[in-house]
């Protein structure tokens, strides 16, 4: 089944880089698209042998690093509707966006793959699901019904793509209005309609809530973009939010008193990526989880 899967993501390869002008020899968005789709069925399926995997993958969730296969690995039991799929043919990368059941608990899913010499060697996930614990749950949405915005499916014309490194420039800025957000928009700009969807759950003012100056207690926001899907104008980060927890009230931009959610040293770790339409962020989709203060990842440079 190995020699079987690797010979025939070749062939993809080869194939479509015989019909292309100047295509560089490597894994393109057609051969991307076939490794996620079968990583899926392997991940679905509790068989690794459905895909090419290198024998010595890295593989993370939720910012640990542990031997392949483990964690959701062996406790997936189901994914609920279509996934949302990022190819960056420029890295060999794949974003994925998904919902998952484990038995009777619904989890929404971010996957990121690594594909090089025609196998993956780089597998990292962010689940999440519903968790009481002492400090703020990890907001979520409704599992039944959820789907991805259509603006980010539907991609962008070649006329209108946007070079890679200003599709970067506006995550790093929205990041930025986040961080110690006081209402005002550093480094980007939204279109009145942009939406964003953070563990399906959907909000429908992003520029308002940062125009208020909601988001003060975000200390820090760490973020390291690790993919872009040029064709559908998306850019994608990982990341973490730092909330000391000391902040207690504070002021809105329109005078309106608030209180910090955050009462103790807290941080959230996310695959968030920004879809980009006329030069400003258009959706936003995210998958987060609650982790320890000052979580790292084992993918970000020492």
């Amino acid at each position: 089944m190995r020699v079987f899967k690797f010979t025939a993501a070749l062939i993809i390869c080869l194939a479509a880089s015989a019909t292309t002008v100047a295509q560089p020899i490597g894994c393109n968005r057609e051969c991307l698209q076939t490794f996620a789709d079968d990583y899926r069925a392997a991940y679905l399926a509790h068989d690794a042998g459905k895909v090419v995997i290198d024998d010595n993958v890295r593989f993370s969730e939720n910012f640990v690093e542990m031997p392949f296969p483990d964690g959701t690995w062996h406790t997936v039991s189901e994914e609920l509707g279509p996934p949302l799929t990022l190819l960056d043919p420029q890295t060999s990368q794949i974003g994925i966006y998904t919902v998952i059941m484990q038995n009777d608990i619904p989890g929404f899913l971010a996957i990121r793959l690594k594909v090089e010499g025609m196998e993956i060697t780089e597998i990292e996930h962010v689940i999440s699901t519903r968790r009481n614990l002492s400090s703020p749950p990890t907001p979520i949405g409704d599992h039944e019904g959820y789907s991805h915005d259509p603006i980010i499916e539907a991609g962008v014309s070649r006329e209108a793509r946007l070079p890679r490194e200003r599709l970067i420039q506006h995550g790093r800025g929205y990041f930025s209005t986040l961080e110690r957000n006081n209402g005002e928009i550093r480094g980007t700009c939204f279109l009145p309609e942009a939406i964003r969807r953070e563990n399906g759950m959907l909000f429908s003012d992003i520029k308002g809530g940062f125009e208020s100056g909601r988001y003060f207690f975000n200390n820090e926001v760490r973020n390291w973009p690790v993919l872009v899907d040029e064709e559908k104008g998306v850019a994608m980060f990982r990341g973490f939010i730092d909330h000391k927890g000391v902040l207690d009230e504070y002021t809105l931009t329109d005078g309106t008193p608030a209180r910090s959610i955050f009462r103790e040293p807290q941080t959230w770790g996310f695959l968030e990526s920004f879809a980009i339409r006329n030069d400003c962020i258009a959706s936003v989709v995210a998958d987060f989880v609650q982790s320890p203060y000052k979580m790292s990842s084992p993918w970000n440079p020492r």
